[in-house]
């Protein structure tokens, strides 16, 4: 009886994970909407001109951002020698994250005139308020998570900061970029409307794609290690907690490699051949 119940538990511990991917698969639609609506308006001067400096700002913070991955990579080497090869797909996709992050919160303001009276949209019409609030729940937990087994002794001082930094920055980040996407005021002319909201709408979803896997990730390994480590024990009775702990970390693992294909997807912002946002 026991073994059924740790197969249940783990089966529905990893629900939520199905569930955050079907939500990111809605959230394709709301893409395809919006990269739909910007091909099918002709954008003013001033609209074609901020889709070229946009897109140029995204480009030159994800090379940078590559750059930071790959001299993250080399500084690890240097310090810790051959143990730091399990860590350089993680310090690349760090870095690499990081720039998604640092373009979307750093975007200039368009250039174009602005609605009289002064108008701006609702977060919940660029982005799904579910994904926002996994998101932020994702950075506590990671947060949470760290601090608990940094405070059991199996963190390191360095390991044990750097678990908790880079979930609370990568929040930080995301907020802030939502914000500014939010409180920008709406386009005067027809036409750049929908170019607005396309831009808009890309960064509320990369950002938040970036802070879930930022979040996901690392609380992944944590409960997976944590679980790992109590299965070890040799206890009276059949303990649930260590198959609680793997499940979770499994769920957050695999939720976090599938908001990263989604993001993948959202960082381009339309489809091969598309007149706008190319690039």
């Amino acid at each position: 009886m026991g073994r059924l119940i740790a197969v249940v538990l783990f089966i529905a511990v990893l629900v939520p994970g199905v569930l955050l991917g079907r939500e990111w698969a809605r959230a394709g639609d709301r893409r395809a909407v919006a990269g739909g609506s910007v091909e099918l308006a002709e954008p003013t001067a001033e609209g074609s001109a901020t889709l070229a400096s946009q897109a140029a700002h995204g480009r030159l913070w994800r090379r940078l951002g590559l750059f930071l991955g790959l001299a993250g990579i080399v500084g690890s080497v240097v310090a810790l020698g051959e143990a730091s090869v399990f860590l350089w797909v993680p310090v690349l996709a760090l870095g690499l994250l990081a720039g998604v992050l640092l373009a979307e919160v750093t975007r200039p303001r368009p250039r174009w005139a602005l609605a009289q009276p002064v108008r701006r949209p609702r977060r919940a019409e660029l982005v799904s308020g579910w994904l926002v609030w996994t998101a932020r729940a994702v950075v506590v937990g990671a947060v949470v998570a760290a601090a608990w087994s940094w405070s059991a002794g199996e963190l390191s001082a360095a390991v044990g900061w750097t678990a908790v930094a880079v979930p609370v920055a990568a929040g930080l980040l995301a907020e802030l970029a939502v914000v500014r996407a939010v409180r920008r005021p709406l386009p005067a002319a027809g036409a750049d409307v929908p170019v607005d909201e396309a831009l808009r709408t890309w960064t509320a979803h990369l950002v938040t794609a970036a802070a879930s896997v930022l979040g996901l990730l690392p609380l992944g390994v944590l409960l997976l290690t944590a679980g790992i480590d109590l299965g070890d024990r040799v206890t009276e009775h059949f303990d649930l907690l260590p198959v609680a702990l793997v499940a979770g970390g499994f769920s957050a693992l695999l939720s976090g490699v599938a908001v990263a294909v989604f993001l993948v997807t959202w960082v381009k912002p339309v489809r091969a051949g598309a007149r706008a946002l190319a690039g």
